[in-house]
C-alpha cells in the first residue's frame, strides 16, 4: 500500500475547520493535526467532539488557558510543521506570508488560501483550470472562494466550446455567519472596477479576457454571480445546460425545484445533512440561462464557506504528485468527498 501523505493545517477558524474534515475524508492522506494561537469556539468545540483532531499551539500561545479549559495539546507548530509533508495554510492574512519561512526552513511544502497574496507561491492554482502547473511544485495558493465557483463553471464552457471573454457580476455576501466584526445595515456597495475575481481568473485563465463588478450585500449564506461569456463559437442554451450538467462539482437546479436563491441552497445542504450545511458544489440555475445575441449568460451560487475545499484536496495531489493529470486528480478528490453522487 502506498505511503499516505502526511498533512497538517495552520489556523483552524472558518477555512481551516473545513481542510482539516476534508483532508480526514481521503483516503490516501494523513490529517497529522491542526493548530491555532487561542482557544476559540472552533477549538472548544473540537476538544467537545472528543478532540478527533490533535492540536498544536503556534508562538504566543498561551498553554495555560487551554489546560484550564481541558483541551489536550499535542505540541507546537514547530511539532506539527516537522511532521508532515505539506502544511495547509489558512491563517489570517499575512501570517501565512511568514509561516513560509518556517516551511522553507522545514523544508516541506505548503498550500496557501485566498487570504495571502499571489506572491507568497510559486503556482495561483485551481483544481480544474490549471492542474498540471502545480504538479510537483513546493507553494501553491489557491484562489478566492468566489473565483473558484466562477473559474469551475467559465472553465466548463471554455474546454466545451472555447471563450474569448466574459463579464461578471458579484452580488457578495458581506461576512461569514457568525462574524462580528464587520458587515453593512440596509445598504448595499460596490467596489471599483474590475473586481479581483476577473484579474485572478485572467491570471489562472490567460487567453480568457474578463471583466467584472462587485456588490456587497448585507447577507451571510453565499454569493450569486452573473455571467455573460462570449465564445468562440455562438453557444446555445442547451449546449450549456449540458456542459454543466457533466461537471461533477455543478449542481444544476432550477427556480420550479424550489431552489429560489443563495438560502434555499443552504438549506437543501443541511437537509441533505451536510456538516455546518456546506456543499462543496456551486449552483447553477438553469432558469438563468440565456442566450443574449452571440452571448450566453448564466448565475451561479457560491458557499463561500467550503467551495474551495476540492480544489485544496487537488492542490495536495498535484503538489505531492500523488495524480499528474487535472484529470486523474480531480476524480480522486471527488471520490472521497464524495461529490457528483447526485449527476
Amino acid at each position: 500500500m502506498a505511503k499516505k501523505i502526511r498533512v497538517g493545517v495552520a489556523g483552524y477558524g472558518t477555512i481551516g475547520q473545513r481542510l482539516a474534515d476534508g483532508v480526514a475524508l481521503q483516503g490516501d492522506m494523513e490529517l497529522v493535526g491542526v493548530a491555532d494561537l487561542a482557544p476559540t469556539l472552533a477549538i472548544r468545540a473540537l476538544r467537545e467532539k472528543g478532540m478527533p483532531y490533535n492540536l498544536y499551539l503556534v508562538a504566543g500561545a498561551d498553554k495555560a488557558q487551554f489546560d484550564a479549559l481541558g483541551i489536550p495539546v499535542k505540541g507546537t507548530f514547530d511539532d506539527l510543521i516537522h511532521s508532515v509533508d505539506i502544511m495547509l495554510d489558512s491563517s489570517p492574512g499575512g501570517i501565512g506570508a511568514r509561516n513560509k519561512e518556517l516551511y522553507e526552513k522545514a523544508g516541506i511544502k505548503a498550500i496557501f488560501q485566498g487570504g495571502e497574496k499571489n506572491t507568497v507561491a510559486d503556482v495561483f492554482f485551481h483544481g480544474y483550470a490549471n492542474y498540471e502547473k502545480g504538479v510537483g511544485k513546493d507553494y501553491l495558493k489557491l484562489t478566492s472562494c468566489n473565483t473558484t465557483g466562477l473559474i469551475r463553471s467559465v472553465d466548463c464552457l471554455d474546454r466545451a466550446f472555447g471563450l474569448d471573454r466574459v463579464a461578471i457580476t458579484i452580488i457578495r455576501r458581506v461576512a461569514d455567519p457568525g462574524d462580528y466584526h464587520r458587515g453593512l445595515t440596509n445598504a448595499l456597495q460596490i467596489d471599483k472596477a474590475p473586481s479581483h475575481q476577473a484579474v485572478d481568473l485572467m491570471t489562472i485563465m490567460p487567453h480568457v479576457q474578463a471583466t467584472g463588478i462587485l456588490v456587497h450585500t448585507p447577507v451571510t449564506h453565499g454569493h450569486i454571480i452573473t455571467v455573460v461569456a462570449h465564445g468562440k463559437q455562438k453557444i446555445t442554451k442547451q449546449q450549456a445546460l449540458e456542459a454543466f450538467q457533466k461537471h461533477p462539482r455543478i449542481r444544476v437546479v432550477s427556480i420550479d425545484e424550489g431552489f429560489l436563491g443563495n438560502a434555499s441552497l443552504f438549506k437543501y445542504a443541511r437537509d441533505l445533512g451536510h456538516p455546518r450545511g456546506d456543499m462543496y458544489e456551486i449552483g447553477l440555475w438553469s432558469d438563468s440561462i440565456v442566450e443574449s445575441g452571440d452571448d450566453i449568460m448564466y448565475a451561479i451560487n457560491i458557499p463561500q464557506e467550503s467551495v474551495t475545499i476540492p480544489e485544496t484536496m487537488d492542490g495536495i495531489r498535484a503538489a505531492c504528485k500523488m495524480q499528474l493529470t487535472r484529470e486523474e486528480g480531480t476524480k480522486k478528490t471527488n471520490e472521497y468527498l464524495k461529490i457528483g453522487l447526485f449527476k
